[in-house]
C-alpha cells in the first residue's frame, strides 16, 4: 500500500476520533487508535509516530487536500472539532477539484447511452449539484463532438448486454430504401461507433453473411429468450473493421494498398493525423508527399478522399482511381450547368 494511502487510513480514523464528541482526546490516544487501525487493516506492528499524527493534523486543517478541518486545542492538550457536525468525509469540494469534477461530468454525459454511465446518474446529480451551487457560471473548455438530436442511443445498452449474453433479438428495422418498417429476427457480433453515428454488426436468421444496422433506423427492438442465437461467422470479430474506414465492408472482402498524393500544405494535418492505422509514408518532398493505406474499398474511403478535394490524388489501384476521377467529374459538371 502506497503512503499516500495509509495517510488517507490516518486522516479518516483522526476523524473518526473527532466526531465522537462523548470522549476527550489527546495526542497520545489518536497515536494509539491510528496505530490500532493500521494493525488491524494493514498488519503494521511498529505503530505511528508522534510527529506523523502531528503533521496530519496540520495537513487536515490546512487546504492543501481541500479539508480546512476545524481542529481546535483545549487545555492545550484535548484535540475536538470545533464544529460538531464536521467531518473529512463531508468537506467542500476544493475550488481546483471543482474545475476537474466539471470537466469531468461534461466529458461522461457523452456516453449516457450505455447503462454503465446511466447508473452514475444519481451520483452525477449529486456531484453537479454540489458543483453548481459553488459555482454558478463555471465554464467548461472540452467541447466534444456531438449530436443532440441523434436517435437510436438508447439501444445501445440492450444490445450490448444481448452480445455479451449471446442473445437473439428480434429488432423492428426501416433502412433508407424500405417504405416501412419490418421484422428481423437478428444475431447481433459487435457495436461500432463511426462519426457520431453507431452500427450494430451480425446476421439476420434467414440470410447468411454479415450486415450492419444503423441505430438510428432502428424504430423497436427486444430479446428472443426462445431463439437460439447463431455465433458469427468470423471468429476474431473484434478485429473486423482494422482494415476499414467507416463500416462498410463485405464479408470476405480483402483490403488492397492505396496509394495517394497530397500536396505540401495539406501534408502536416495527415502526418499528424493518418487516415488509417496502416499508412506508411512513400515518399516527401517540398511540394507533395506520398502515402499508403491498405484498407477495403468502400464508400467511406471515397468519402474521406473527396473531402479532400484539389489538395488529393490518387495515384493507385486502378479501380479507384477511376472511381474518384469520374465523381468528380460528375460533381464538376453539376456546377458547370449554372
Amino acid at each position: 500500500m502506497s503512503v499516500n494511502k495509509l495517510a488517507l487510513l490516518r486522516y479518516k480514523v483522526i476523524d473518526q476520533c473527532l466526531q465522537n464528541h462523548y470522549r476527550k482526546w489527546t495526542l497520545e490516544d489518536l497515536i494509539e487508535a491510528v496505530s490500532d487501525a493500521l494493525y488491524e487493516y494493514e498488519g503494521i506492528r511498529d505503530g505511528v509516530g508522534k510527529r506523523t499524527i502531528q503533521l496530519d493534523i496540520q495537513n487536515m486543517r490546512s487546504d492543501k487536500l481541500g479539508y480546512n478541518a476545524p481542529i481546535v486545542v483545549t487545555d492545550r492538550k484535548f484535540y475536538s472539532y470545533a464544529d460538531k457536525q464536521y467531518s473529512i468525509t463531508n468537506s467542500p469540494i476544493s475550488g481546483h477539484d471543482l474545475n476537474k469534477l466539471n470537466e469531468v461530468l461534461i466529458f461522461l454525459r457523452q456516453f449516457s447511452g450505455f447503462g454503465h454511465f446511466r447508473e452514475l446518474a444519481e451520483m452525477t446529480a449529486r456531484l453537479e449539484d454540489n458543483i453548481y451551487r459553488r459555482k454558478h457560471n463555471g465554464q467548461s473548455f472540452i467541447d466534444l463532438e456531438k449530436n443532440e438530436l441523434l436517435k437510436g442511443l438508447e439501444y445501445i445498452q440492450p444490445i450490448h448486454e444481448a452480445i455479451l449474453n449471446r442473445q437473439t433479438l428480434l429488432v423492428t428495422y426501416q433502412s433508407f430504401k424500405a417504405r416501412q418498417p419490418a421484422d428481423v429476427i437478428f444475431y447481433p457480433y459487435l457495436l461500432k461507433e463511426y462519426r457520431n453515428r453507431w452500427f450494430v454488426l451480425g446476421e439476420r436468421k434467414k440470410e447468411s453473411g454479415l450486415v450492419n444496422f444503423a441505430l438510428d433506423r432502428i424504430e423497436g427492438l427486444s430479446t428472443l429468450p426462445g431463439e437460439p442465437y447463431r455465433e458469427s461467422p468470423v471468429p476474431d470479430i473484434h478485429h473486423y473493421y482494422k482494415d476499414v474506414i467507416g463500416v462498410t465492408k463485405s464479408q470476405g472482402q480483402r483490403p488492397v494498398k492505396v496509394t495517394l498524393e497530397i500536396n505540401a500544405q495539406h501534408a502536416p494535418y495527415i502526418r499528424t493525423k493518418p487516415m488509417h492505422p496502416s499508412q506508411e509514408i512513400l515518399d516527401s518532398g517540398p511540394d507533395r508527399m506520398v502515402f499508403t493505406i491498405e484498407v477495403v474499398l468502400n464508400f467511406e474511403l471515397e468519402r474521406e478522399i473527396l473531402g479532400f478535394g484539389e489538395n488529393l490524388r490518387v495515384l493507385g489501384p486502378r479501380i479507384l482511381v477511376k472511381r474518384i476521377g469520374e465523381r468528380l467529374r460528375r460533381a464538376g459538371e453539376g456546377y458547370g450547368r449554372g
